[in-house]
Protein backbone atom coordinates (compact mmCIF):
# COMPACT_ATOMS: atom_id res chain seq x y z
CA UNK A 1 0.00 0.00 0.00
CA UNK A 2 1.33 3.56 -0.71
CA UNK A 3 0.30 6.98 0.60
CA UNK A 4 -0.88 9.28 -2.73
CA UNK A 5 -0.90 12.12 -0.42
CA UNK A 6 2.71 12.04 0.81
CA UNK A 7 3.83 9.09 -1.62
CA UNK A 8 5.33 7.17 0.91
CA UNK A 9 4.22 3.22 1.34
CA UNK A 10 2.31 1.71 4.12
CA UNK A 11 2.23 -1.61 5.70
CA UNK A 12 2.44 -4.51 3.72
CA UNK A 13 -0.91 -6.55 3.62
CA UNK A 14 0.23 -10.51 4.25
CA UNK A 15 -1.71 -12.74 1.78
CA UNK A 16 -1.83 -16.67 1.83
CA UNK A 17 -0.53 -16.63 -2.01
CA UNK A 18 0.88 -14.53 -4.65
CA UNK A 19 -1.49 -11.82 -6.18
CA UNK A 20 -1.96 -11.16 -9.54
CA UNK A 21 -4.24 -8.28 -10.08
CA UNK A 22 -5.79 -5.58 -8.36
CA UNK A 23 -9.03 -3.82 -8.71
CA UNK A 24 -10.45 -0.50 -6.86
CA UNK A 25 -14.31 -1.22 -5.33
CA UNK A 26 -16.20 1.13 -7.05
CA UNK A 27 -18.44 2.49 -4.20
CA UNK A 28 -16.46 1.94 -1.30
CA UNK A 29 -12.44 2.71 0.33
CA UNK A 30 -11.70 -1.13 -0.27
CA UNK A 31 -9.44 -2.92 -2.79
CA UNK A 32 -10.40 -5.99 -4.56
CA UNK A 33 -7.25 -8.64 -4.89
CA UNK A 34 -7.15 -11.86 -7.06
CA UNK A 35 -4.72 -14.89 -5.64
CA UNK A 36 -4.90 -16.96 -9.02
CA UNK A 37 -3.41 -19.87 -7.45
CA UNK A 38 -5.44 -20.19 -4.64
CA UNK A 39 -8.34 -18.97 -6.50
CA UNK A 40 -9.33 -16.80 -4.10
CA UNK A 41 -10.42 -13.08 -3.83
CA UNK A 42 -9.58 -10.36 -1.04
CA UNK A 43 -11.12 -7.72 -0.35
CA UNK A 44 -8.67 -4.74 1.74
CA UNK A 45 -9.69 -2.10 3.15
CA UNK A 46 -7.92 0.79 2.21
CA UNK A 47 -8.84 2.57 6.16
CA UNK A 48 -7.52 0.36 8.25
CA UNK A 49 -5.45 -1.70 5.94
CA UNK A 50 -6.68 -5.02 6.80
CA UNK A 51 -8.45 -7.77 4.85
CA UNK A 52 -12.22 -7.62 5.51
CA UNK A 53 -13.50 -10.34 3.45
CA UNK A 54 -12.34 -12.93 1.14
CA UNK A 55 -14.40 -15.42 -1.31
CA UNK A 56 -13.08 -18.44 -3.27
CA UNK A 57 -15.61 -20.87 -5.69
CA UNK A 58 -12.90 -22.71 -7.14
CA UNK A 59 -8.83 -23.88 -7.10
CA UNK A 60 -7.71 -22.23 -10.22
CA UNK A 61 -8.87 -18.53 -11.01
CA UNK A 62 -7.20 -16.95 -14.48
CA UNK A 63 -8.90 -13.43 -14.39
CA UNK A 64 -11.67 -10.92 -12.89
CA UNK A 65 -13.64 -7.69 -13.86
CA UNK A 66 -16.16 -5.65 -12.45
CA UNK A 67 -19.91 -5.98 -14.17
CA UNK A 68 -21.23 -2.95 -16.48
CA UNK A 69 -23.14 -2.04 -13.74
CA UNK A 70 -20.34 -1.67 -11.59
CA UNK A 71 -22.56 -4.18 -8.48
CA UNK A 72 -20.62 -7.61 -8.94
CA UNK A 73 -17.18 -9.26 -9.62
CA UNK A 74 -16.77 -11.49 -12.14
CA UNK A 75 -14.07 -14.20 -11.71
CA UNK A 76 -13.17 -16.48 -14.01
CA UNK A 77 -12.00 -19.90 -13.40
CA UNK A 78 -9.93 -22.88 -14.87
CA UNK A 79 -10.80 -25.59 -12.10
CA UNK A 80 -13.42 -25.84 -12.50
CA UNK A 81 -14.00 -24.27 -15.33
CA UNK A 82 -16.69 -21.45 -15.00
CA UNK A 83 -17.23 -17.85 -14.58
CA UNK A 84 -18.35 -16.98 -11.30
CA UNK A 85 -20.63 -14.26 -9.81
CA UNK A 86 -19.23 -12.13 -6.99
CA UNK A 87 -22.15 -9.85 -5.73
CA UNK A 88 -19.97 -6.63 -4.12
CA UNK A 89 -22.64 -6.75 -1.53
CA UNK A 90 -21.70 -10.35 -0.18
CA UNK A 91 -19.04 -10.97 -1.45
CA UNK A 92 -20.49 -14.47 -2.27
CA UNK A 93 -21.07 -16.77 -5.16
CA UNK A 94 -23.59 -16.10 -6.77
CA UNK A 95 -24.38 -16.98 -10.97
CA UNK A 96 -22.24 -19.43 -12.61
CA UNK A 97 -21.27 -19.43 -16.04
CA UNK A 98 -20.48 -23.08 -16.45
CA UNK A 99 -18.14 -24.14 -19.43
CA UNK A 100 -16.62 -27.31 -21.45
CA UNK A 101 -13.53 -26.35 -22.36
CA UNK A 102 -10.58 -24.55 -19.96
CA UNK A 103 -10.74 -20.60 -20.36
CA UNK A 104 -7.92 -18.26 -20.55
CA UNK A 105 -9.52 -14.92 -21.00
CA UNK A 106 -12.58 -13.11 -20.59
CA UNK A 107 -14.25 -9.78 -21.18
CA UNK A 108 -17.46 -7.75 -20.04
CA UNK A 109 -19.70 -5.84 -23.00
CA UNK A 110 -21.50 -3.04 -21.83
CA UNK A 111 -25.08 -4.92 -22.56
CA UNK A 112 -23.99 -7.58 -20.14
CA UNK A 113 -22.74 -10.45 -22.08
CA UNK A 114 -19.47 -12.28 -21.13
CA UNK A 115 -16.95 -13.17 -24.60
CA UNK A 116 -14.68 -16.30 -22.50
CA UNK A 117 -11.49 -17.81 -25.02
CA UNK A 118 -10.16 -20.96 -24.79
CA UNK A 119 -6.55 -21.04 -26.55
CA UNK A 120 -6.63 -25.11 -26.60
CA UNK A 121 -10.00 -25.12 -28.18
CA UNK A 122 -9.43 -22.16 -30.23
CA UNK A 123 -13.54 -21.09 -29.53
CA UNK A 124 -14.91 -18.07 -28.22
CA UNK A 125 -17.84 -18.71 -25.57
CA UNK A 126 -20.57 -15.78 -25.80
CA UNK A 127 -22.96 -16.33 -22.41
CA UNK A 128 -25.54 -13.63 -20.87
CA UNK A 129 -24.66 -12.75 -17.46
CA UNK A 130 -27.84 -12.14 -16.62
CA UNK A 131 -29.21 -16.15 -17.11
CA UNK A 132 -26.16 -17.29 -17.35
CA UNK A 133 -26.99 -19.16 -20.14
CA UNK A 134 -24.39 -19.76 -22.91
CA UNK A 135 -25.63 -18.48 -26.61
CA UNK A 136 -23.22 -19.97 -28.66
CA UNK A 137 -19.91 -20.91 -29.21
CA UNK A 138 -17.99 -19.18 -32.31
CA UNK A 139 -15.11 -21.13 -33.67
CA UNK A 140 -11.90 -18.14 -33.82
CA UNK A 141 -9.86 -20.57 -35.71
CA UNK A 142 -6.65 -18.74 -34.82
CA UNK A 143 -5.91 -18.57 -31.23
CA UNK A 144 -8.04 -16.46 -29.08
CA UNK A 145 -5.21 -14.76 -26.85
CA UNK A 146 -6.61 -11.37 -26.04
CA UNK A 147 -10.46 -10.41 -26.18
CA UNK A 148 -12.08 -6.80 -26.42
CA UNK A 149 -15.73 -5.67 -26.80
CA UNK A 150 -16.30 -3.26 -29.30
CA UNK A 151 -17.76 0.11 -26.63
CA UNK A 152 -21.22 -0.46 -28.17
CA UNK A 153 -20.77 -4.21 -27.94
CA UNK A 154 -21.86 -4.66 -31.43
CA UNK A 155 -18.19 -6.34 -32.56
CA UNK A 156 -16.05 -8.17 -30.83
CA UNK A 157 -12.00 -7.86 -30.76
CA UNK A 158 -10.04 -10.99 -31.20
CA UNK A 159 -6.18 -11.02 -30.63
CA UNK A 160 -4.09 -14.03 -31.19
CA UNK A 161 -0.26 -14.12 -31.36
CA UNK A 162 1.03 -17.01 -32.77
CA UNK A 163 -0.65 -15.92 -35.89
CA UNK A 164 0.24 -12.14 -35.01
CA UNK A 165 -3.69 -11.47 -36.00
CA UNK A 166 -6.43 -9.81 -34.91
CA UNK A 167 -9.98 -10.65 -36.02
CA UNK A 168 -13.39 -9.10 -35.30
CA UNK A 169 -16.46 -11.03 -35.30
CA UNK A 170 -19.90 -10.30 -34.97
CA UNK A 171 -20.93 -11.48 -31.80
CA UNK A 172 -24.56 -12.77 -32.32
CA UNK A 173 -24.21 -14.92 -35.64
CA UNK A 174 -20.49 -15.99 -34.90
CA UNK A 175 -18.95 -14.57 -38.39
CA UNK A 176 -15.53 -13.05 -38.93
CA UNK A 177 -15.86 -9.21 -39.81
CA UNK A 178 -12.12 -9.19 -40.37
CA UNK A 179 -9.08 -10.61 -39.88
CA UNK A 180 -6.55 -8.53 -40.25
CA UNK A 181 -2.19 -8.95 -39.75
CA UNK A 182 -0.10 -7.45 -37.56
CA UNK A 183 3.05 -6.89 -37.71
CA UNK A 184 3.77 -8.17 -34.11
CA UNK A 185 2.44 -10.62 -30.97
CA UNK A 186 -0.38 -8.63 -29.49
CA UNK A 187 0.09 -8.85 -25.86
CA UNK A 188 -1.54 -5.37 -24.66
CA UNK A 189 -4.45 -3.86 -25.71
CA UNK A 190 -5.40 -0.04 -24.27
CA UNK A 191 -8.19 1.66 -25.41
CA UNK A 192 -9.26 5.40 -25.75
CA UNK A 193 -12.19 6.30 -23.97
CA UNK A 194 -14.72 6.53 -27.16
CA UNK A 195 -14.02 2.98 -28.15
CA UNK A 196 -12.57 4.83 -31.55
CA UNK A 197 -9.02 3.68 -31.21
CA UNK A 198 -7.11 0.33 -30.01
CA UNK A 199 -3.96 0.49 -29.53
CA UNK A 200 -1.69 -3.08 -29.55
CA UNK A 201 1.64 -3.81 -27.84
CA UNK A 202 3.49 -7.18 -28.46
CA UNK A 203 6.92 -8.76 -29.12
CA UNK A 204 8.06 -8.43 -32.35
CA UNK A 205 8.08 -4.68 -32.91
CA UNK A 206 9.40 -1.55 -31.29
CA UNK A 207 5.95 -0.06 -32.16
CA UNK A 208 2.66 0.10 -31.33
CA UNK A 209 -0.42 -0.85 -33.76
CA UNK A 210 -3.56 0.98 -33.82
CA UNK A 211 -6.47 -0.45 -34.69
CA UNK A 212 -9.93 1.75 -35.68
CA UNK A 213 -12.18 -0.83 -34.72
CA UNK A 214 -15.33 0.89 -36.24
CA UNK A 215 -14.06 0.99 -39.68
CA UNK A 216 -12.49 -2.22 -38.94
CA UNK A 217 -8.62 -1.36 -40.23
CA UNK A 218 -4.98 -1.20 -38.90
CA UNK A 219 -4.45 2.48 -39.68
CA UNK A 220 -0.85 2.72 -38.76
CA UNK A 221 2.05 2.01 -36.43
CA UNK A 222 3.49 4.43 -34.37
CA UNK A 223 7.02 3.82 -32.94
CA UNK A 224 7.48 3.55 -29.37
CA UNK A 225 10.53 2.81 -27.91
CA UNK A 226 12.45 -0.36 -27.25
CA UNK A 227 9.72 -3.56 -26.77
CA UNK A 228 6.90 -1.92 -25.42
CA UNK A 229 4.61 -3.99 -22.83
CA UNK A 230 1.89 -2.07 -20.88
CA UNK A 231 0.62 0.74 -21.88
CA UNK A 232 -1.89 3.32 -20.75
CA UNK A 233 -4.31 5.98 -22.37
CA UNK A 234 -5.30 10.01 -21.02
CA UNK A 235 -8.49 11.10 -21.33
CA UNK A 236 -7.77 15.04 -20.73
CA UNK A 237 -4.40 14.69 -23.22
CA UNK A 238 -4.02 12.51 -26.48
CA UNK A 239 -1.54 11.01 -24.74
CA UNK A 240 -0.36 7.10 -25.48
CA UNK A 241 1.91 5.78 -22.09
CA UNK A 242 4.23 3.16 -22.89
CA UNK A 243 6.48 0.65 -20.88
CA UNK A 244 9.77 -0.17 -22.20
CA UNK A 245 10.99 -3.05 -19.75
CA UNK A 246 14.18 -3.36 -21.98
CA UNK A 247 15.53 0.21 -21.42
CA UNK A 248 13.68 1.11 -18.12
CA UNK A 249 12.05 3.40 -19.30
CA UNK A 250 8.29 5.06 -19.96
CA UNK A 251 7.79 6.62 -24.05
CA UNK A 252 5.05 9.06 -24.28
CA UNK A 253 3.12 9.51 -27.26
CA UNK A 254 0.91 12.21 -28.64
CA UNK A 255 -2.00 10.24 -30.79
CA UNK A 256 -3.84 13.09 -32.26
CA UNK A 257 -0.71 15.22 -33.56
CA UNK A 258 0.38 13.69 -37.01
CA UNK A 259 3.46 15.99 -37.14
CA UNK A 260 5.00 15.02 -33.48
CA UNK A 261 4.13 11.70 -32.16
CA UNK A 262 7.18 11.74 -29.45
CA UNK A 263 6.30 13.46 -26.73
CA UNK A 264 8.84 12.32 -24.27
CA UNK A 265 10.60 9.53 -22.79
CA UNK A 266 11.09 9.02 -19.11
CA UNK A 267 13.57 6.88 -17.30
CA UNK A 268 11.72 5.19 -14.51
CA UNK A 269 12.91 2.11 -12.58
CA UNK A 270 14.23 -1.40 -13.42
CA UNK A 271 11.55 -3.61 -15.77
CA UNK A 272 8.78 -1.52 -15.60
CA UNK A 273 5.96 -3.34 -17.08
CA UNK A 274 2.84 -1.65 -15.66
CA UNK A 275 1.30 1.72 -15.71
CA UNK A 276 -1.88 3.01 -14.72
CA UNK A 277 -3.44 7.05 -14.09
CA UNK A 278 -4.77 8.70 -10.83
CA UNK A 279 -8.28 9.51 -11.36
CA UNK A 280 -7.85 12.95 -11.54
CA UNK A 281 -4.58 12.05 -14.21
CA UNK A 282 -2.70 14.10 -12.82
CA UNK A 283 0.14 11.57 -12.02
CA UNK A 284 1.24 8.39 -13.85
CA UNK A 285 2.21 5.76 -11.95
CA UNK A 286 4.63 3.45 -13.48
CA UNK A 287 5.14 -0.17 -11.55
CA UNK A 288 9.37 -1.38 -11.94
CA UNK A 289 9.04 -5.46 -11.29
CA UNK A 290 12.76 -5.75 -11.05
CA UNK A 291 13.48 -3.13 -8.85
CA UNK A 292 10.18 -3.08 -6.67
CA UNK A 293 9.11 0.43 -6.51
CA UNK A 294 6.85 2.57 -8.41
CA UNK A 295 7.75 5.30 -10.40
CA UNK A 296 5.51 8.92 -10.02
CA UNK A 297 5.41 11.09 -13.64
CA UNK A 298 3.48 14.47 -13.27
CA UNK A 299 1.35 14.68 -16.39
CA UNK A 300 1.50 18.38 -16.76
CA UNK A 301 5.08 18.17 -16.66
CA UNK A 302 5.14 16.63 -20.48
CA UNK A 303 3.19 19.54 -21.49
CA UNK A 304 5.76 21.38 -23.89
CA UNK A 305 5.90 25.47 -23.96
CA UNK A 306 7.81 27.62 -26.24
CA UNK A 307 7.68 30.04 -23.21
CA UNK A 308 9.92 27.53 -21.76
CA UNK A 309 13.86 26.14 -22.42
CA UNK A 310 14.34 22.93 -21.37
CA UNK A 311 17.00 23.78 -18.68
CA UNK A 312 13.84 25.61 -16.91
CA UNK A 313 10.96 23.05 -17.75
CA UNK A 314 9.60 20.72 -14.47
CA UNK A 315 11.04 17.12 -14.79
CA UNK A 316 8.47 14.74 -15.41
CA UNK A 317 9.45 12.02 -12.85
CA UNK A 318 8.38 13.38 -9.56
CA UNK A 319 9.35 10.59 -7.23
CA UNK A 320 9.91 6.83 -6.41
CA UNK A 321 8.33 4.70 -3.89
CA UNK A 322 9.27 1.42 -2.72
CA UNK A 323 6.76 -1.13 -2.84
CA UNK A 324 7.89 -4.82 -2.60
CA UNK A 325 9.33 -7.49 -4.67
CA UNK A 326 7.87 -7.58 -8.50
CA UNK A 327 5.16 -5.92 -8.47
CA UNK A 328 2.39 -7.18 -10.74
CA UNK A 329 -0.82 -5.13 -10.59
CA UNK A 330 -1.89 -1.51 -8.32
CA UNK A 331 -5.68 0.31 -8.24
CA UNK A 332 -6.36 3.95 -6.63
CA UNK A 333 -8.40 3.88 -3.69
CA UNK A 334 -9.85 6.68 -2.33
CA UNK A 335 -9.78 6.73 1.14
Amino acid sequence: MVSLDRFRPRKPIALDAAPSAVLAHPSSPKALVLAPEFGTVYEIDARPLTISRRARAGNLAAAMQLSPDRKSLWVLYQEPSALVEFPLDTLRAGRRIRLSVVPHAFDLSSDGRAAIASRQDRSIVIASLESGDVQHVIDARDEPSLLQWQLDARQLIVGSRPERSVGIFHPESGRAVVRLPLPLEPRHFAVKADGGQIFISGDGMDAVVILYPYRTEVAETMLAGRAPAGMAVTNSLPYLLVTNPETNSLTVLSFDNPGRKLVGVVQVGQEPRHVLLTPDEQYALVLNEKSGDMAVIRLQSLLTSDSLSSRYRPTPLFTMVPVGERPVSAAVVAV
